[in-house]
């Protein structure tokens, strides 16, 4: 697999660029359209660790004296997938894998902010693969390093709610970039609004969404009653692991536990129930099974089928590989030449092995406490990060408004013109959450009607 991060010797140009004359550190590296409407750059976080954005504006962008426009700020999962490739091409950007309009991007509702998060994902890189994070923590302090350079770098970021929007694995970025940010407010070192944030599918909590593969999986009839007694002595093992701190050994627990699911089940797809394995729209996203602990097999790395396959398959449809090698990388004009894009780093994956199965709960609860509204939405196929782990973990919450947001009923939710319930919605005080119908790990990619009027509501867009 090609390394996410170039040699050591940069180029001269692209130095001269991002380095200081007089020093290792470096300011941001800005381009952009000449209307203004897309900025992108890097920012070197750290010396030799640079993280790569991309920021769209909104062209309906409107706004009053009571109600800003808001800004999202996209975290993808993995760890090691490309928000800037994924997020944006695949899930909630203005265009497509074909580069045509996406009808239900956010952009209607909000400003976009893509990164590749953490360094060594996608365009981010590192010059030396010893500055990769290993901790969620490390990633965050890096991530706020970059928005403390995007708030000088992008006019409307000090004026405009920042929502940080999160999926799968990057949920845990959020959740800690979220603290991180707020306590960098609260502390007078960062003038900017934290409007929300927004944990999509995400995987907060490996132990609760682990102890639920089997009840899921044998209420839908993936496993039967045989293959489900091994799969709980199984996922008993990985609790047993995480509340003992072996993080490592938990993983390779439940990356045994993800393998004997597919046999037993013949294969199913852990993003979506309903499908077999590789049939989900943007099924690299992970976390999922590999064909060991410590490395992203060819499957878990595949394009992406159900949706976007039937588009490569056309004759002159794109790939998200070849755009972000071709046009892409050519319009950026700013992307060293000899890093190649991936949908997924494999560094980057195992860089983390030992915070990978930690939970961030307690960082949920201390936004919370701060009265910054948390968002939690799931789809209701997904079984990685499946709805009743969800619920299980919220329940952990030790928030003072949790037993009378748990009393409270769902209001079903319809979208467009279509009929029936599309999604359920519990609100208390600030917390919300979501139940996506007919969603599985992807949302906007599933059910984007409800996901857009979702987004909408969380930032509460002025847009009409």
């Amino acid at each position: 697999m090609d390394r996410p991060y170039p040699p050591l010797a940069l180029p001269l140009l692209l130095c001269l660029s991002l380095c200081l004359l007089h020093g290792e550190r470096a300011s941001a590296v800005t381009s952009g359209t000449g209307d203004g409407s897309e900025l992108w750059g890097y920012v070197q976080v750290r010396p030799k660790a640079h993280l790569f954005w991309w920021y769209y504006k909104s062209p309906q962008r409107v706004s009053s004296p009571g109600k800003p426009w808001p800004t999202v700020l996209w975290l993808q999962g993995g760890p090691g997938a490309s928000g800037v490739g994924l997020g944006n091409f695949l899930e909630v950007g203005p265009l497509d894998v074909n580069l045509k309009p996406r009808d239900s991007t956010w952009l209607h509702k909000a400003d976009l902010i893509f990164v590749d998060n953490p360094v060594g994902v996608g365009y981010s890189y590192a010059e030396d693969p010893s500055v990769l994070v290993t901790t969620d923590w490390q990633a965050a302090t890096d991530a706020t390093e970059l928005v403390k350079a995007l708030a000088k770098e992008i006019p409307n970021l000090q004026s405009s709610p920042l929502f940080l929007v999160a999926e799968s694995y990057g949920g845990k970025y959020a959740a800690t970039l979220g603290v991180s940010l707020a306590r960098a407010i609260r502390a007078g070192e960062l003038k900017l609004t934290l409007g929300g944030v927004a944990l999509g599918d995400s995987w907060i909590s490996p132990e609760d969404f682990t102890l639920s593969y089997t009840p899921l999986l044998l209420d839908v009839s993936r496993l039967d009653d045989n293959a489900g007694d091994e799969a709980t002595k199984k996922a008993a093992t990985v609790k047993d692991q995480i509340t003992a701190g072996q993080l490592a050994d938990s993983q390779r627990s439940w990356v045994d536990l993800l393998n004997f699911i597919d046999k037993k089940s013949a294969s199913v797809d852990m993003y979506n129930f309903l499908l077999d394995s590789g049939m989900d729209p943007v099924s690299v996203d992970l976390p999922a099974a590999s064909s060991s602990s410590m490395s992203m097999s060819n499957t878990q790395a595949m394009k992406y089928s159900t949706y976007l396959g039937t588009q490569e398959s056309d004759s002159g449809a794109n790939t998200i590989d070849g755009i972000m090698n071709g046009v892409i990388k050519e319009k950026l004009k700013i992307i060293p030449k000899n890093i190649k894009w991936q949908e997924l780093s494999d560094p980057v994956y195992n860089a983390l092995v030992n915070d990978f199965m930690r939970p961030r709960i307690n960082e949920v609860d201390e936004l919370l406490s701060y009265g910054i509204n948390v968002t939690v939405y799931n789809g209701q196929l997904d079984v990685i990060c499946s709805t009743i782990g969800a619920e299980a973990w919220v329940k952990k919450l030790k928030w003072d408004g949790l037993k009378n947001f748990l009393s409270l009923p769902r209001q079903p939710l319809q979208c467009g013109s279509s009929k029936g319930t599309k999604a359920f919605v519990r609100s208390f005080k600030n917390l919300h959450f979501y139940w996506i119908l007919g969603a599985g790990h992807f949302v906007p990619a599933d059910q984007p009607c409800i996901a857009l009027s979702m987004i909408s509501s969380i930032t509460q867009s002025p847009a009409s």
